[in-house]
C-alpha cells in the first residue's frame, strides 16, 4: 500500500525562537536562518516537521545579519535579566541554516554574543552537511561548539528516498566531508519505516545497519544520536521505530566503541 498524502506541518514565524526544551538539546533557544513561514532547504525529507520544500522554491528572502544579531542580543539580555538559564542557541528553523549567504558572519557575530551574555551555554549547529565542502562555511562549523550532522542512511538509493535531496548530490562526497571534521561532529540519524510514491523505505534492515555502522566507524564522530519520529511528518504512512529497537542499533556501535544517544 502506498500513502503519498501530506500532513499538516510546522514553520517557525520568526528569527529567534525558543526557548523550547529539546529531547537532545536540553533548553535551547533556536536561531531561524530562513524566512519566516517558507521553508528553504536542499532537502526534502519525507519525515520533516516542517512539511515538504515547496517545488521551485528560491534561495531568496533571509534575514539580513544584522537583524539576526540584534534579535539575538535581545533575546538573551531579556533572558538573563529574568535569570532564565540556556543549554544551546541552536541553528534550526525551516530549512537548512547553511545556505544563508552571510553563515560565516552570523556564526561570529553568534559566538561573541554568546560569549558576552551566555558564556556556559553551547552554539549548535544543525546541519545536512551537504554544504559543508564549501570552505568558508567548513571553516564556519569548525567555530560552532557542536556539530549535528544528518546520516540517515549509507546507501544513496534509500537517501535519495529519504531526504530527497535537490541538486548534484554524491552521498561519498558528504561522507568524506563528514571525515574531514577529525571527530568534532556528532551524527544524527532518524529511523523509521514506511511508504512514499510507491516506494517501501526502511533504514533499519540489517544490510541498511552493517552499511550505515561501517560508515560512522570511518567518520568516528564525538557520538551518535538515533531516534524515531515524534511529530507529524511531510508524508504519510511513515512509522516510527519503538524505543527496544532503537536500543538494540545502538548496541551496535556501542560494542565498537563508539558512544551512542538514544531518543526514544
Amino acid at each position: 500500500m502506498s500513502k503519498t498524502g501530506t500532513m499538516p506541518t510546522f514553520l517557525f514565524d520568526s528569527i529567534i525562537f525558543g526557548p523550547v526544551w529539546s529531547r537532545r538539546l536540553g533548553e535551547s533557544l533556536g536561531i531561524n536562518l530562513l524566512p519566516a513561514n517558507r521553508k528553504i532547504c536542499n532537502f526534502n525529507c519525507v519525515y520533516c516537521e516542517c512539511g515538504l520544500t515547496p517545488a521551485g522554491s528560491e534561495p531568496e528572502g533571509f534575514p539580513h545579519a544584522l537583524q539576526v544579531k540584534e534579535k539575538l542580543i535581545a533575546r538573551l539580555e531579556e533572558m538573563k535579566q529574568k535569570g532564565e538559564y540556556l543549554n544551546s542557541i541552536t541553528f534550526a528553523g525551516n530549512g537548512e541554516p547553511t545556505m544563508h549567504p552571510d553563515f560565516g558572519r552570523i556564526m561570529d557575530d553568534t559566538l561573541l554574543i554568546r560569549n558576552r551574555i551566555f558564556p556556559e551555554a553551547r552554539v549548535t549547529v544543525l546541519s545536512n552537511a551537504t554544504l559543508a565542502g564549501n570552505s568558508a562555511i567548513f571553516e564556519a562549523l569548525q567555530k560552532a561548539d557542536l556539530n549535528i550532522l544528518k546520516l540517515d542512511s549509507a546507501i544513496e538509493e534509500t537517501l535519495l528516498r529519504i531526504n530527497c535531496p535537490r541538486g548534484n548530490f554524491r552521498l561519498a562526497e558528504v561522507i568524506e566531508t563528514m571525515k574531514r571534521f577529525q571527530g568534532r561532529l556528532v551524527i544524527q540519524t532518524l529511523f523509521f519505516r514506511g511508504f512514499y510514491n510507491d516506494q517501501h523505505i526502511d533504514n533499519t534492515t540489517e544490510t541498511e545497519l552493517d552499511a550505515w555502522s561501517d560508515v560512522i566507524r570511518q567518520v568516528n564522530p564525538e557520538y551518535v544520536m538515533i531516534y524515531s519520529i515524534a511529530r507529524d511528518t511531510a508524508v504519510e504512512g511513515l512509522t516510527r521505530i519503538p524505543a527496544d529497537e532503537l536500543e538494540r542499533i545502538a548496541l551496535r556501535l556501542e560494542q565498537a566503541g563508539i558512544a551512542v544517544q538514544v531518543t526514544p
